[in-house]
This record gives C-alpha cells, sequence and structure tokens, in this order.
C-alpha cells in the first residue's frame, strides 16, 4: 500500500479538488445547494480530502466516483431508490453505486449474488454477466449508500464523520419534491434510514437484508423487483429491466 507524506503546503494545494458542485449533476446542485455551506459538510469534505491524500490507493471508491450516483442519475429522474450501507472495501470492488462491483469482479459479492438470485425468481430472467449496476442507474434507480466512503479492509471505518447527515438530507430532499417513488429497504439500517418516507405518496418495499446471513428470513420470496415494476406502470413510469 502506498502512502505519501502530508504537508501544509501539500495539503493546501489538494484540499478543495473533491469540489462536489463540480462532480454532481446540476439538478441536484440545485436541491442540495444550501448543504454544501454547513460546517459539517466542510468538516467532512476536508477529512475525506485528506483520507485520499495519505492512502490514495486505500479509500474507496476511488475519489471521481464518490458522487457517482449523483451524477449520473439526475433528480428529475429518479423513480426508484436502493438504500446500502457503506462501499465494499474490497480492492477493486467499489465504484460508487450500492451493492454494485465493477465490470470484472468475479466472483459476485455474496448480497449481489443473492440479488440476482431473487430477480431471476421472481422475473424469470437470466443471470446477469456481470454486476455493474449502472445499467440500473441509467434507468433511474439511485443506488445511494448511507456512507458513501471506506478503508480498505475496515467495513463501516467511514461511519459517523457525517455522511449519514449528508444522505439523510438526500432522502428528506427526494421525499419532499417527489412523489410516486419506489423505495426497495433492505435490513434494518436502510428501514430506519428511510422511515420518514411518506408511505402514502410512494411505494415502500422493505425486507431482511440480502446478505447470506439473513436472505432465507424474508428476502427470497419477497418479490420486490416485480411489485416495484408493478407500482410503476400503475404511475405511468417505464419499468426498469432488471
Amino acid at each position: 500500500m502506498h502512502f505519501i507524506k502530508v504537508t501544509e503546503e501539500s495539503f493546501d494545494k489538494l484540499k478543495n479538488r473533491m469540489d462536489i458542485k463540480k462532480i454532481l449533476d446540476k439538478s441536484w446542485q440545485d436541491i442540495l445547494e444550501s448543504e454544501f455551506d454547513k460546517e459539517y459538510f466542510k468538516e467532512l469534505n476536508k477529512f475525506i480530502e485528506k483520507e485520499y491524500l495519505m492512502n490514495p490507493e486505500g479509500i474507496f471508491p476511488s475519489k471521481e466516483n464518490v458522487f457517482r450516483a449523483f451524477s449520473e442519475c439526475k433528480f428529475e429522474d429518479v423513480k426508484l431508490v436502493i438504500i446500502g450501507q457503506d462501499p465494499y472495501p474490497t480492492k477493486g470492488h467499489a465504484h460508487g453505486l450500492c451493492f454494485s462491483v465493477a465490470q470484472n469482479v468475479r466472483p459476485f459479492p455474496k448480497s449481489l449474488n443473492n440479488i440476482f438470485k431473487e430477480i431471476q425468481a421472481d422475473l424469470g430472467t437470466e443471470f446477469p454477466q456481470n454486476g455493474n449496476l449502472e445499467r440500473w442507474v441509467n434507468q433511474g434507480v439511485l443506488l445511494l449508500n448511507s456512507v458513501l466512503t471506506v478503508k480498505e479492509g475496515e467495513a463501516g471505518s467511514h461511519s459517523n464523520i457525517g455522511w449519514e447527515k449528508f444522505t439523510d438530507k438526500i432522502i428528506a430532499c427526494l421525499n419532499e419534491y417527489k412523489t410516486g417513488v419506489v423505495y426497495l429497504l433492505w435490513g434494518a439500517k436502510a428501514i430506519e434510514k428511510a422511515k420518514n418516507v411518506n408511505a402514502q405518496k410512494n411505494l415502500i418495499l422493505s425486507s431482511v437484508h440480502p446478505s447470506p446471513l439473513s436472505a432465507y428470513r424474508g428476502f427470497f420470496g419477497s418479490k420486490h423487483f416485480s411489485q416495484a415494476n408493478n407500482y410503476l406502470i400503475m404511475k405511468k413510469k417505464t419499468p426498469i429491466k432488471w
């Protein structure tokens, strides 16, 4: 693992490189503009910049992919939200979309593999050839992790530094400005995070997490994917090609 020495001069030069206003689509910028000026977000941004500077190859996803879920899915296009926890801590896996992995990753992470199993059982589709879920994002699926970065090999290592507050704001904005959105909430943490979403104006589908420890206790057989599509059709929206 490669480390570089952090000096005040080098940090001053690099600390502003991750400019969220340049990364996010304008639709998200307009919704979240006031959040960027809050003290917690400034401190979060400073902390993350320092982490990448000190350990550029050991923080996931790569810096340019931290806000990928938002840069590739415009606010107005969001019609379904899946909430994950934090990025995969395995090198080469995380690329900014929850549950998704880079194109060439084999075997699939176990939770993702179970998601694909349920899709196959629910919809009768073929098992996917790759685990890159960008194909969902392009259809209006926001793949949102609660925490957007992680240290290599240390799941949860960037929890409680401000990401949760930022992603809570994302969900609050979706709930305030959009209706007819499907929320797929897998596991207690995802259910808790979206507890304030209006269930009368959106579809909320919840179950246990798709991990091998819990998938057989309610994720398998939940038929969330067909239910989601039926709801979207009812709302005169194009269903997702899972």
